[in-house]
């Protein structure tokens, strides 16, 4: 199983990009929202990977953050949403204001999605709404000051799946940054916890 890439862009397409690593071409299926995030072509770059094999084809699906595969994850274990559908929906909705109006029941914004009709997003909301829970709070409006911001921070931490003590300890190594945006903060946070 590919778990990482880390190598150079060497094209960008509708939908995938090629990284050169050691001189093979990996082509990926990216979201637009992780193929924007690319730097341009003959750059480095690093992304997290989820392999899908199947009898006829490998397929690899990158994604520029720790946040857009959790989710990505969730996706593909509702019924009738396979990997490519779960890139598509993604590259209609970020990750973050999905899990919004998952936890809000929102199916107005989710048949907004392109491939997302009625049924689905009703089974979205019924499937996903306790499991991105933790991340549509995250995705919330900001309570001000700094204790606002640590909290959202650890919540995001634990729905990316730290225990809560870890993700309260890593927020609170971050008390001096906390007037920093969010994403920011969770990227500390992330390479606080690998170590």
């Amino acid at each position: 199983m590919i778990a990482r890439l880390a190598g150079t862009v060497a094209e960008k397409g509708a939908d995938h990009a090629v990284l050169d690593v050691g001189g093979v071409g990996y082509r990926v299926s990216l979201s637009q929202v992780a193929l924007s995030a690319l730097p341009p072509v003959g750059e480095k770059v690093a992304l997290r990977i989820h392999t899908h094999v199947r009898e006829d084809a490998l397929q690899l699906y990158g994604f520029a953050s720790e946040e857009e595969e959790a989710v990505f994850h969730e996706l593909v274990a509702v019924k009738n949403v396979g990997p490519r559908a779960a890139q598509n929906i993604l590259s209609g909705i970020e990750a973050r204001e999905l899990a919004r109006a998952v936890a809000d029941g929102d199916v107005a914004r989710l048949t907004r999605v392109p491939g997302v009709g009625k049924k689905t997003a009703e089974r979205l909301v019924v499937e996903l709404k306790d499991k991105l829970l933790s991340l549509a709070r995250a995705a919330a409006p900001r309570p001000k000051g700094p204790q606002g911001a640590l909290e959202q921070l650890a919540t995001a931490l634990v729905g990316l799946g730290y225990k809560q003590p870890q993700a309260e300890q890593a927020a609170e190594a971050l008390r001096d940054r906390a007037d920093r945006p969010l994403d920011d903060l969770l990227r500390e946070a992330l390479k606080l916890l690998r170590g």
